[in-house]
């Protein structure tokens, strides 16, 4: 897997290079947007990082440019924490959003989760829990396990950011929306429901004290 990393400051750049070289990524840098287009038009790239504030061309710019011919996943990073700036960045198609100054690892598991979200995974097993994504049918022990519409949205999310600390906020505007209206009881809610259907495996779904939640499986997956 080939990672692009743009960002005009070279001691951010080398950071994320040792942690992705690290997990035996591939890994290209870019100090500018007009390097990075041209990266992307000569190379394959599973995925860019990429900052918003950079000279000559800003992230927006550079988005916008390598998304007419190419759909790259993109990680955007920010050192503005405007809720605007998010906003306009997921209206552009960013997978994901991380303000600086962040930690590295955090960026490593984000970089995971949206590979495996960009990979066609057909089967999500973990021992006896098996959930069909295609065929939108969980299974525990062999039996299936009868979801709302919502909670099987909710643990597709989980899943496929797992290990990620994700906020009340982001649930919400992930499964449900950003123009849904909800507050904190809702996730809560759902949560709980969720956790009561999947039995053993409730514990999988952890409270993240003051923040959300997160997702964590006790054994490797095989898909």
């Amino acid at each position: 897997m080939t990672v692009l990393v743009v960002d005009d400051e070279e001691l951010i750049r080398d950071v994320i290079r040792e942690y992705l070289e690290n997990e035996k990524y591939e890994v290209l840098e870019a100090s500018d947007g007009e390097e990075a287009i041209q990266i992307t038009s000569k190379k394959k790239v599973d995925l860019m990082i990429l900052d918003i504030m950079m000279p000559k061309k800003d992230g927006y710019t550079t988005l916008k440019e390598i998304r007419k011919d190419k759909n790259i996943p993109v990680i955007m990073l920010s050192a503005r924490k405007e809720e605007y700036d998010k906003l306009l960045g997921f209206d552009l198609g960013i997978d994901d959003y991380l303000t600086k100054p962040f930690s590295p690892r955090e960026l490593l598991a984000r970089v995971k989760a949206v590979l495996r979200r960009n990979r066609e995974i057909e089967i999500y097993q973990v021992g006896d829990f098996c959930l069909d994504f295609k065929g939108h049918l969980l299974k525990i022990e062999g039996k299936e396990v009868k979801l709302t519409p919502k909670e099987y949205e909710l643990l597709i999310y989980f899943i496929q950011n797992e290990h990620i600390a994700l906020s009340r906020e982001q649930l919400l505007n992930q499964v449900w929306g950003y123009d849904f209206y909800g507050d904190d009881r809702t996730i809560d809610t759902h949560i709980k429901m969720l956790r009561n259907n999947l039995g053993k495996y409730r514990d999988w779904i952890v409270t993240v004290r003051g923040m959300g939640y997160k997702f964590e499986s006790d054994e490797k997956v095989s898909s």
